[in-house]
């Protein structure tokens, strides 16, 4: 009975981690440069916009339930053989994912969201840097512990 428990956690993480690689991915690789390509006060206001609709959307239960079930796999333990992969997956994801969102991320976005108008340009400029490469460590550290859950099943 704890091994199906444990299992179908592991499964719920491939999945919410894929999920989570998948968003961010598509962030990296085109809804920015998407959003770039548009005049800054329309890219900023656009980015505001998506901030605010993504905490009332589907996205945030993924975000925190990836998150907890990272955290039930540190402490429910493994096999031997999965358990390195299980606590590197996790650590991983937490730090480079939830981490990074919360020291890094968010912070850039509420930047964006009060930059008074006659910043708003630089703020900008600043925000797609800084944004972009956090975003990347947030892409990689999804996709590391998905791989890490995956190989973890064998």
């Amino acid at each position: 009975m704890l091994n199906l428990i444990f299992e179908s956690i592991l499964w719920a993480s491939i999945v919410s981690t894929g999920l989570m690689a998948g968003v961010y991915f598509s962030f990296s690789v085109f809804v920015m440069k998407a959003l770039n390509a548009l005049p800054h006060e329309i890219a900023i206001a656009s980015m505001n916009s998506i901030n605010k609709v993504i905490l009332k959307s589907g996205f945030m239960p993924l975000f925190f339930g990836s998150s907890l079930l990272a955290i039930i796999l540190i402490f429910l333990g493994a096999t031997d053989t999965s358990r390195l992969w299980i606590l590197s997956g996790s650590s991983i994801y937490l730090l480079g994912m939830l981490g990074c969102t919360l020291v890094f991320n968010v912070p850039l976005n509420n930047q964006l969201r009060d930059a008074p108008l006659n910043q708003q340009l630089k703020t900008w400029r600043h925000y797609l840097i800084h944004w972009i490469r956090w975003n990347h460590l947030r892409t990689i550290s999804s996709l590391l512990a998905f791989i890490f859950y995956v190989i973890a099943l064998k």
